[in-house]
Order: structure tokens, then C-alpha cells, then sequence
């Protein structure tokens, strides 16, 4: 009887399902649906007002799409349930949820439906930014060995700032909690009533190592004393990649029409499912995932000291490697912010009249353009910066805009921009130990978008490899659900049968690489200015919005 397995990837605004053969890694059907809260920036269900900076979701949704992508992914895979042998997921995190002694969620209990601090903060919740500083200011007194794991500087991203946030501004949501738990692992608590909590999500988003735990206590004091026993609503049993979390259980075959008993591997960051799938299984391999954000993930055998990094942690992706993690914050939300806001209804008929989308026209026009030709340099912060700077009040900006400046221009620089960034990106590892042989990229993006993959090339000036699967983070799940059901001995023996990439290689034209070296000085010039403190006019920009608001309140 055929084998086959199940990986679900929990995105930014979408979960999507994929069926996978265990033999082959052939995808035999796909399944997709957006959240139906998307991400809350403004306001919660019942209308409570949000501040700046913050980004929540509704737990329910998690429940909801799960339930539909499962069914009508196995649906269009025309196999029969029992024929699942292992189920996997990954999740974009730090994604936190206050849950009560019961595992359920605080913020559907009428006493805290109106209290933001009790629904899940996602990844790009950056009103924690504050403690995350501060808590970046007394490890450096303390010299903490953990800080040296996130490059020097704690992210707003991670899951100790927010709980931090959350005990000072809202104490009471914070005593209600009976633990705080990354989205990830909650939804597998829900399938199979296991307690287990993956490694790899703890070791990149709560300074969790094997030899130490958690920071110790005196560390917590140091910065709250209400943090002093916060590890006691921390996760206990932590399992690594491929490892089983649990088992189906009555309420988890209902929800996801799968046999009672199936397996369930422990949940996995969402970019670092890409890997197995990537085939990124080596030394001095890294997995680029493009997505609304962008991820760098590296592997290396052994341990550096690298700045500007979101994470490292040794056998935190592949077994036997030291696996390092940078990024940026914002690259598909940029183009999706330009057509959203920014495009006229011009545009949108040509589009129509072509029979297009409106991405499709403006990637059209702008491979039309010469490198250069534009006039644009873009800094990518929309979102703040996530690697080299780690600084999430750093904002975007556009130098060179004219009355003649069209939106395909704008488009083609900001797909420069991002280029730029992961540059900067790979110039940091391999300047602190960390080289970088061969890069495989993942991500609807690049598969729907070769004119973004040749400007990569001829930017990083190297040839570029496409992962095979449209759908690699999922497929990555798949993989590790296949070494959790024991059809594989270890990720890297499932990730060379089931992953792998494309025959198609994008090489760098030798002209526009040497155009892309003269804009990349200029990139880095405006990058240093306003990043590395020269110029605080961001800082000093965001700060002044926020007071404004509060003068409107």
C-alpha cells in the first residue's frame, strides 16, 4: 500500500495543505485558505482600538482553515486517510498565545475578548520593541552567553519581549496565563493532547540551548521580577525536528479527517521547513525563502560569533550542523503595499484589458528597464529591519523620485531593494566565518517571477538555484512527518528522496552585476546613514507618530 504524508504551513495570511508521496515526494494535491481575521492592525473582533505596531491574529482561524485545507487537500490527492501515515506543520513565530490551564486560548473567554494583550501577537508585532531593547541593554551588562546566539541584539520578534510587554501593561492577562505558547505547538496540543514543544521553534525564539535551558532566573530578575518565574508557563518537553509530538486523537480526526493513532511530528518554524525541501542538508548551503518576509538560513559545522543575526542554534534544523538564521522583514508586503495603495486605475484596466494582474503588468514593464535606468534607490525597511540592523523602528525610503517616476519603476526598485538586503545579509556571515557555497531559493515569489530571480543573480552576483516545489515549506513538514512515522532514519535521507530543485539555474549577466555593484555602494552608504545611527530621523519620525496619536486618543 502506497505511504503518504501531510504537511500544513500556517503562513502570514494563509494556511496551506499538501499531500506527499513518502516514496517519491511527488505532491499529489494542494489546498489553501486566507484567515478570515487576516492579521488585526487596527482593531480586535468586537472593535477595540490597537495601538502602533501591533499585529494580531484570531486563534479560531488557525481551527477553522486547518479543518478545510486538511479535507480538501486529501480530497484532491484521491487517497484514502488511512493511507496517511504521519502529519507535519509548520507556523510563522514567534506567533503567542496566552492560553489558560485547559490549553484554550484567554482572548475567547468573555472577561478578555476586549484585552489586545490576550490574543495571539504574531511575528510582526513590534510594539514590544522597547523591551526587547532594554533586555538587549542588560544582557550586554550581563554578558550573557544566549545573546551572543542572536547576533548581538534581541529582535521584538522573538517571544521573551512581548511577555515581558505583557506583564508590565497588562499584569492581570499575564497572572490569567496559565502558559504562553508558541501557535505552532498549540495547534498539535489540540490534535493530540500531547504536551510537546518543538526545539526548534524554543531555540530560535526563547534562547533555549541544550546545555543551559532557559535564561536563568537571576537573568529574569535582573529585568523584571515578575519575569522571575516566567519559564514555569514555558514548554517542558521539547523534542527536535522528525521527532513524534503525539498521535491523533478522536477530536484531532475529526478536525482533520485523519485516522485516530496517526503520527504528528513537533512543529517547525515556517522558513526552516524549506530546508529538507531545498535539499539544504549541507555545510555552507543556505535556503533563501522569499515570501511577505524574506528568511537566510545557513548551515555550517561549527559555531561563529555573527552580528545582526535574528538566531543560531546548534542541531536547530539538521541534526550535526550549527544552523543560523537572518532576514528581512518585509519583501512581498512591499509589492503588495505599491499595487495596493500606490497604482492608479490605469494600470488596473491595462492589466484587465490584457487579461493580467496588475503584479503581472508591472513585473512586465519592468523588465523592460535597464539596471539603473530608474533613478531609484530604495532602503527596505518598510517593516522595520531584521538583519544586519535588527532594528524594527527603522522605516523604508525612496531616493530619486521624480514627476516622471512611473509605478513600474518603483516596482523594479523595489525588487532591487530587497536584493540589496540580502546582500548585505550574505556579505555579513561571510565576513564573521560563515561562507556560503551554493544558494537555493524558495517561495511563491520566486517561482512566479523570474524578472525578481535574475535581478537577485546579477545583485548577489551568483547563480541561484529554484526549489522544485511550489509549495517547499509544506513540503518540508511532509518531510519531517515522514522521519516522525519512523518511513525514514533522519531528515537528510528523507530530504534526498522527497526534495530537491529545479534543472533551471539563474546566472548573473556579467554587465548588469557590475551596473548592480555601483548601486550596491550607494545602497550601503544610505544603509549605514540612517541604520547605524548617523542619522536617527526614522527613530525620531516614529516616535513623534506615536505621540501624535496618543494626543488624538
Amino acid at each position: 500500500m502506497a505511504a503518504y504524508t501531510i504537511g500544513v504551513d500556517f503562513g502570514t495570511l494563509a494556511v496551506r495543505a499538501l499531500v506527499a508521496e513518502v516514496a517519491t515526494g511527488r505532491e499529489l494535491g494542494t489546498a489553501s485558505v486566507e484567515y478570515p481575521h487576516a492579521v488585526m492592525t487596527r482593531q480586535l473582533p468586537d472593535g477595540t482600538a490597537l495601538g502602533k505596531d501591533w499585529a494580531l491574529q484570531h486563534p479560531q482561524d488557525y481551527v477553522d482553515c486547518l479543518r478545510f485545507v486538511m479535507h480538501e487537500a486529501v480530497r484532491k490527492a484521491v487517497i484514502d486517510p488511512k493511507e496517511v501515515v504521519g502529519l507535519g506543520l509548520d507556523f510563522t513565530a514567534s506567533t503567542t498565545i496566552p492560553v489558560d490551564q485547559n490549553g484554550n486560548p484567554i482572548c475567547l473567554t468573555p472577561e478578555y475578548q476586549s484585552n489586545p494583550f490576550a490574543w495571539p501577537m504574531l511575528w510582526k508585532h513590534h510594539a514590544a520593541q522597547k523591551y526587547a531593547d532594554r533586555m538587549t541593554e542588560i544582557a550586554q551588562e550581563r554578558n550573557e552567553a544566549f545573546l551572543q546566539r542572536c547576533g548581538g541584539r534581541i529582535s521584538s520578534e522573538l517571544m521573551l519581549p512581548r511577555l515581558w510587554q505583557i506583564a508590565v501593561e497588562a499584569p492581570d492577562v499575564y497572572e490569567a496565563a496559565d502558559r504562553f505558547v508558541e501557535a505552532g505547538d498549540w495547534i498539535i496540543q489540540q490534535m493530540t493532547g500531547s504536551d510537546a514543544c518543538s526545539v526548534n521553534v524554543t531555540s530560535y525564539k526563547l534562547f533555549w540551548d541544550e546545555e543551559h535551558g532557559y535564561p536563568d532566573k537571576s537573568f529574569l530578575a535582573a529585568l523584571d521580577e515578575r519575569l522571575i518565574h516566567v519559564t514555569d508557563k514555558l514548554g517542558k518537553r521539547l523534542l527536535p525536528l522528525g521527532s513524534k509530538a503525539g498521535e491523533i486523537n478522536e477530536y484531532g480526526a475529526e478536525l482533520t479527517g485523519l485516522l485516530p493513532g496517526t503520527a504528528v511530528s513537533v512543529t517547525c518554524v515556517d522558513a526552516h521547513a524549506c530546508l529538507p525541501a531545498a535539499g539544504v542538508v549541507e555545510d555552507g548551503m543556505m535556503a533563501l525563502i522569499l515570501g511577505t518576509s524574506g528568511a537566510h538560513l545557513v548551515l555550517n559545522e561549527a559555531e561563529h560569533r555573527v552580528p545582526g543575526l535574528l538566531c543560531m542554534a546548534k542541531d536547530g534544523m539538521i541534526p550535526g550542523f550549527y544552523a543560523y538564521e537572518a532576514g528581512q522583514s518585509c519583501c512581498g508586503d512591499h509589492f503588495k503595499w505599491l499595487v495596493d495603495h500606490f497604482v492608479s486605475h490605469e494600470y488596473e484596466e491595462e492589466a484587465a484589458q490584457k487579461g493580467m494582474g496588475v503584479h503581472e503588468l508591472l513585473t512586465q514593464k519592468a523588465a523592460k528597464l535597464k539596471p539603473g535606468e530608474n533613478g531609484l534607490i530604495v532602503l527596505d525597511w518598510w517593516n522595520g529591519n531584521r538583519s544586519v540592523l535588527m532594528d524594527s523602528e527603522l522605516s523604508g525610503m525612496m531616493l530619486g523620485l521624480t514627476l516622471q517616476t512611473r509605478p513600474e519603476e518603483i516596482y523594479r526598485a523595489l525588487i532591487e531593494a530587497t536584493a540589496y538586503g540580502t546582500r548585505a545579509i550574505i556579505e555579513n556571515f561571510e565576513a564573521h566565518g560563515v561562507p556560503i557555497r551554493e544558494v537555493r531559493v524558495c517561495g511563491g515569489i520566486a517561482r512566479k517571477n523570474p524578472l525578481l530571480m535574475q535581478i537577485y543573480a546579477d545583485v548577489l552576483n551568483r547563480s541561484l538555484r529554484v526549489v522544485k516545489s511550489r509549495e517547499a515549506t509544506a513540503l518540508g513538514s511532509a518531510i519531517f512527518a515522514a522521519v516522525a512515522a519512523g518511513c525514514y532514519a533522519d531528515i537528510s535521507q528523507a530530504s534526498c528522496t522527497m526534495g530537491g530543485t529545479d534543472d533551471d539555474v539563474y546566472v548573473p549577466g556579467s554587465s548588469n552585476a557590475d551596473i548592480y555593484n555601483e548601486l550596491y555602494r550607494e545602497y550601503l552608504a544610505l544603509h549605514d546613514c540612517f541604520g547605524r545611527g548617523e542619522n536617527n530621523v526614522m527613530h525620531r519620525l516614529r516616535e513623534l507618530a506615536r505621540q501624535q496619536k496618543k494626543r488624538n486618543v
